[in-house]
């Protein structure tokens, strides 16, 4: 296929294909240019507004003034790949090798695309939950994959077994799991992860597990889907510094696997970013160094912002879900008296001043009806943000 091709394939699975063939502005630029465009506060994207650990963000400068500026080895440096080795046996028991298991990548976007691209021939199919992060579909696409989705399923969006399988058979080649889910904040119960790994053995499936918010679950911990009987030697588990240090612009991910699949995804890899962030890698090492109170506080503090939020839009009128992990909280606005999410978001800034965007963005055609009137949030901002957003939302209470 030639690139226009391509790039059309992606932009499709990406749902940004207009309905006259061309290719269109994504709903989170649309909504963020609203929010500059108006002045409305942007819960739309989910990024912090304010910076992580000092003493991350300072080994940073300290990287750069000692003149680590260039190209860093093609799998990461190695005082971050032994850090992640530390990580993952410090908290889940998991033994990694950092030489031949780890991967440094620019973010875990380039982790997935990477991974996707080189285990993923066309034709074969790829299992997500439904609503997906939006990058899925476009990288299935551009892979040539035929993307099939499992739906969440009630008020705490929790994946339906019986669709899981009747999906997963075997022309799947990867089931993709983002644990804790964006948009909708629900933490994976063990039947499910125990289905996924019988799944994967019946069908002999490959496991990507998209864990970006693993320190960023409330009232558990998290478990990866690599630490199940059977699971650790078919599973490419998927991580970043970003969320856990409130430092999304560095873009330093990390994959860990077996060694033969790091190596084939090495080898897509070095011909996207080849390599990222020098500096900041001897950084994101330092944070996952920090103590346990460091972990458990930023969690916490989340929570508490989550809270927050959760109260104002309640008191507005949306019916709430309660997020057990991440970024956002979905509401639903059919209570206000709208069942269409999307027109509900582009109208928000001039009821409210507030800005969102709609879970029928991170869903398939089949699916966005019944996502339709869902609406997602981002609480990971200041107190004061959200405490002045929930101020302006109670005005949708008045009328």
């Amino acid at each position: 296929m030639n690139i226009a091709g391509a790039w059309r394939r992606t932009a499709a699975g990406a749902g940004l294909l207009a309905a006259d063939g061309s290719i269109s502005a994504s709903i989170f630029a649309e909504m963020s240019a609203l929010a500059i465009r108006t002045g409305a506060i942007n819960l739309g994207q989910g990024f912090p507004d304010e910076d992580g650990p000092a003493e991350v963000v300072e080994a940073a400068r300290q990287a750069i003034a000692d003149g680590m500026n260039q190209y860093p080895p093609g799998r990461g440096l190695p005082v971050l790949r032994n850090a992640i080795a530390r990580h993952q046996q410090r908290f889940y028991g998991l033994t990694v090798d950092p030489d031949t298991e780890v991967l440094v990548t620019a973010g875990a976007t380039e982790a997935l695309a990477a991974s996707i691209l080189a285990l993923v021939e066309p034709g074969d199919e790829v299992v997500t939950l439904e609503p997906f992060y939006d990058a899925y579909g476009g990288l299935i696409a551009l892979a040539g994959g035929i993307h099939r989705t499992v739906p969440l399923r009630g008020s705490d969006f929790h994946p339906d077994l019986d669709a899981l399988r009747a999906t997963v058979n075997d022309k799947t080649r990867l089931i993709i799991v983002n644990d804790p889910h964006n948009p909708t904040g629900t933490v994976l119960a063990q039947d499910a992860r125990e289905l996924i790994v019988e799944l994967a053995h019946r069908h002999d499936v490959l496991i990507v597990t998209d864990e970006v918010y693993e320190h960023l679950i409330f009232d558990r911990r998290h478990t990866p889907i690599s630490t199940l009987p059977g699971a650790r030697e078919r599973t490419i588990a998927i991580s970043s510094g970003g969320k856990t240090f409130s430092l999304t612009g560095w873009k330093v991910g990390w994959l860990s696997a077996p060694a033969p699949l790091v190596t084939a995804i090495l080898a897509v890899k070095q011909f996207l970013t080849y390599v990222n962030g020098a500096p900041f890698q001897p950084a994101i090492a330092v944070g996952l160094d920090l103590p346990d109170s460091y972990f458990v506080a930023a969690a916490a503090s989340l929570k508490a912002k989550r809270d927050i939020l959760g109260a104002g839009l309640r008191a507005a009128g949306f019916t709430v879900s309660t997020p057990a992990g991440g970024y956002f909280i979905v509401a639903d606005a059919t209570p206000l008296g709208y069942t269409d999410g999307a027109e509900f978001c582009r109208t928000l800034p001039q009821l409210a001043g507030v800005v969102a965007v709609p879970v029928s963005a991170f869903c398939s055609p089949r699916y966005q009806a019944d996502y339709a009137p869902l609406v997602r949030f981002a609480f990971c901002k200041k107190v004061e943000v959200l405490e002045r957003a929930a101020s302006q939302l109670a005005v949708l209470s008045l009328r």
